[in-house]
């Protein structure tokens, strides 16, 4: 593999026949955020032992011929006994480059390599509105891409299955 402009060129077995395979990050944004602590100031008097309930999805769309924006959405709700302390939601977006994909290779890095860069400046955004907020840091754990990826081919070959 070598970089031609930041850019990773990934060489195939027949470049006459087949143009070279490019993946580049061009940016990356924030494009949404927010955060509510419904409960406070309460919520600073009690003891504070939550509930973290984490949900996660990713949805890209294509924005030119070989561009494509991923958005990761995470939303934290922390709960103290039965009361919300705070939710805090951050849509984190890139733009990026696939040049020169087969359609299974496409749809992996759409759903697994891109999400899984995006992922640590989404948790640090997370991490530190929490923190602004008055609460300890999250420290959200890091996510395997990769492996939701797999079981969600499994589950949609498991329902082609059954459907035959």
């Amino acid at each position: 593999m070598s970089q031609q402009n930041g850019e990773a060129v990934v060489p195939q077995a027949n470049e006459a026949q087949q143009p070279a395979t490019q993946f580049a990050l061009q940016r990356i944004y924030i494009k949404d955020l927010s955060f509510e602590s419904p409960k406070s100031p309460e919520v600073f008097r009690e003891d504070w032992q939550p509930a973290i309930e984490l949900s996660m999805n990713t949805q890209h769309r294509q924005l030119g011929e070989d561009f494509y924006e991923i958005v990761l959405s995470l939303t934290v709700t922390a709960k103290s006994g039965e009361d919300v302390a705070f939710i805090a939601e951050v849509q984190q977006a890139g733009i990026f480059l696939l040049q020169g994909f087969e359609d299974g290779q496409l749809h992996h890095a759409l759903a697994s390599f891109c999400p899984n860069m995006l992922f640590p400046y989404a948790r640090e955004t997370l991490d530190s509105v929490v923190v602004k907020g008055s609460f300890p840091a999250l420290m959200l754990a890091p996510i395997n891409f990769d492996a939701l990826y797999a079981q969600e081919l499994e589950r949609q070959q498991q329902a082609q299955a059954a459907q035959n």
